[in-house]
């Protein structure tokens, strides 16, 4: 059986979890289903980022321990599990001293006897924001432009990555696509911040600052710096060195705010240690609110929870894959959720099953025998898939849907008085019903089994009986 191994990205945990996040879970969680439908023997990890000078600073302000600051937030994290019906296999914790740090400590090792960290003094500016340092090129009128706050002015003494060792190497894995970074906008992206010069990186912050993390292997004075060791989560939460070096992820899934740590720094390191490098990273864009950034002040954070338990978890995973372009930045709002909600769901998914379920009742012909169902999907299913253009998937699948509707309402078969033409029909309409279900489990997972309850077919025998309403008009 093929292995395929994926990952969203993990976290940070300086906040609960929004709309942002849950675009991203759904979209990794996707793909995972897609490929187990293949038959393929999936990993999928999710875990938390619990570590850094941001992390440590909110749990002062709360006014708790850090470490029961982060537990409070990751239990938030996980409770998104069933909220959004995700099928990871893992969950890991940077703050997990039995599964996290060793193998943290154990990479950065390898780097070490590789020569390719060493000591010095740095003066810089550092956004705590970003838990990064910045130069002044990544500033607007001396703010971070994401977090609109002037960074700090640090000067301490630091291990430092020689990432501009690799600089040669890393624009030649991502320009041959040996590293595979989709779209091909943020490929582009990536390889003029390279062509521009990579400089080396801190790797750790002295821990008389910030002893709120991992100690750095053979010095007890230095943390390891909270990237450096939360990108190591894809190789601990999978099972360690061993299991990373046996088959490395297929494909990450992450925010474009931190391509430049996923495609420079973290492929330095693994070239670095020896180890292989992902195969392929998925890159997704912003979720908006009513056309403005998410944002505390502004008052339009989305509780994802909130949303669930109103419309449901497969009208939420629809309309984020569905309503934000694969890839680019979307929107969103609630009155255009309701809208896709009632005319793609309501009205076309849920109306087409009761509609075939309530005919197939009437006309008394509820069971079938000798029925034969292949698997089949329409051209560019599976391309898309591994393009991770999932407006485009489910477009194709929704326009199925509205072309078996408009038959069914040409053909009349209410009114055909022949039983032989009846039967054949329900039989068809049903096969292809089936045929839109399997198509929507990677996407609608609760609405697919329902759908195959109510057409159940079971060593070729069909059985169709009406069930309640997939999605209930709003």
């Amino acid at each position: 059986m093929t292995k395929w191994y994926i990952t969203n990205s993990i976290p940070y945990l300086n906040a609960a979890p929004h709309i942002g996040h849950v675009l991203e879970f759904v979209q990794t969680d996707t793909l995972a289903r897609w490929h187990r439908q293949k038959g393929e023997e999936v990993f999928y990890l999710s875990g938390t980022d619990e570590h850094g000078i941001k992390i440590s600073r909110a749990a002062q302000a709360a006014e708790m321990p850090t470490q029961q600051f982060v537990d409070q937030i990751s239990e938030q994290f996980q409770a998104l599990q069933p909220a959004l019906n995700l099928s990871y296999d893992a969950f890991i914790r940077t703050s997990d001293q039995k599964k996290h740090w060793p193998v943290a400590q154990a990479l950065w090792e390898r780097i070490l006897t590789a020569g390719d960290v060493y000591k010095k003094t740095y003066t810089g500016l550092y956004c705590v924001g970003h838990e990064a340092f910045v130069t002044g090129k990544d500033l607007v009128r001396g703010e971070c432009p994401v977090h609109k706050k002037k960074p700090e002015e640090v000067s301490e003494e630091n291990w430092f990555f020689r990432l501009s060792k690799y600089q040669q190497q890393l624009e030649k894995i991502i320009g041959s696509d040996e590293l595979k970074i989709i779209p091909e906008t943020r490929k582009n992206e990536i390889l003029s911040f390279i062509l521009e010069g990579l400089e080396d990186v801190s790797v750790s912050r002295p821990r008389k600052d910030l002893d709120w993390g991992i100690p750095f292997p053979g010095d007890k004075t230095q943390t390891v710096y909270v990237w450096a060791e939360a990108l190591i989560a894809y190789i601990s939460g999978y099972g360690g060195i061993k299991q990373w070096e046996t088959h490395p992820a297929d494909t990450q899934v992450i925010g474009k705010d931190i391509l430049r740590f996923h495609a420079t720094i973290w492929p330095a390191m693994l070239l670095s240690a020896k180890l292989p490098l992902p195969k392929q990273i998925f890159v997704h864009g912003f979720v908006t609110v009513n056309g403005e950034k998410i944002s505390k002040s502004l008052g339009n954070t989305i509780d994802p929870f909130e949303l669930v338990k109103k419309y449901g978890t497969d009208a939420v995973r629809y309309y984020l894959l569905r309503e934000i372009p694969a890839g680019e930045d979307g929107d969103f709002s609630e009155e255009k959720f309701k809208e896709r909600y009632n005319g793609d769901l309501a009205n076309g998914i849920g109306n087409l099953v009761a509609r075939v379920a309530t005919l197939a009742e009437k006309l008394g012909l509820n069971q079938h025998d000798s029925i034969e169902f292949n698997r089949s999907y329409f051209a560019n299913y599976a391309e898309w898939f591994d393009d991770c253009k999932f407006d485009k998937l489910l477009y194709g699948i929704f326009s199925a849907i509205h072309k078996l509707d408009a038959q069914i309402s040409s053909e009349e078969l209410w009114a055909e008085k022949d039983r032989f033409v009846q039967k054949k029909k329900i039989v068809e309409y049903s096969v292809q019903i089936l045929h839109i279900a399997d198509m929507l489990k990677p996407f609608l997972p609760n609405a697919a089994e329902q759908i195959e309850k109510q057409f159940k077919l079971d060593n070729n025998i069909l059985i169709i009986k009406k069930g309640q309403n997939l999605f209930p008009r709003l």
